[in-house]
């Protein structure tokens, strides 16, 4: 009979334990400052949504001057569905399929094999500020 309790108990702990523990998710997104994984809990509001950071230092950093740190943030956001891509980053019409990037971890679609090719041919820093520099045509807050 106390086998019967203890065991009974020792299931209902791991029951609990099981349901309060957090979800597996991929690896945290980069800090936009550092190119660190960064923590939900260093956060600032922008653009629509919250751009998450390693630290208080280069949440500071980002505070300052956050128009130098604008395209990393964005694609931040892509990345972390607080941004939806609406149009093509260039031209801001219909996305055609079979065109998609990753870019810094964020796929992105074009409306023709030239916007692709330009987005390809570039670097990876290269691509992240062509692509989320200015996102008024591509993208958008989610819903």
């Amino acid at each position: 009979m106390k086998t019967s309790f203890v065991v009974s108990v020792c299931l209902a702990l791991f029951a609990a334990v099981a349901v309060s523990a957090p979800a597996a998710k991929g690896p945290a997104p980069k800090c936009p400052i550092s190119g660190k994984p960064s923590n939900p809990d260093v956060s600032v509001e922008f653009a629509g949504g919250n751009v998450w950071f390693c630290c208080e230092k280069c949440q500071a950093a980002f505070k300052g001057d956050s128009a130098k740190f604008a395209a990393k943030a964005h694609q931040q956001m892509v990345s972390t569905g607080q941004l939806t891509q609406k149009g093509c980053p260039f031209s801001g019409g219909p996305v055609k399929a079979g065109t998609e990037l990753d870019i810094g971890g964020a796929s992105v679609g074009f409306c023709c094999n030239n916007c692709k090719g330009k987005v390809a041919k570039a670097g990876p820093d290269e691509q992240v500020t062509m692509v989320f520099g200015n996102i008024s045509k591509g993208f958008a807050p989610a819903k």
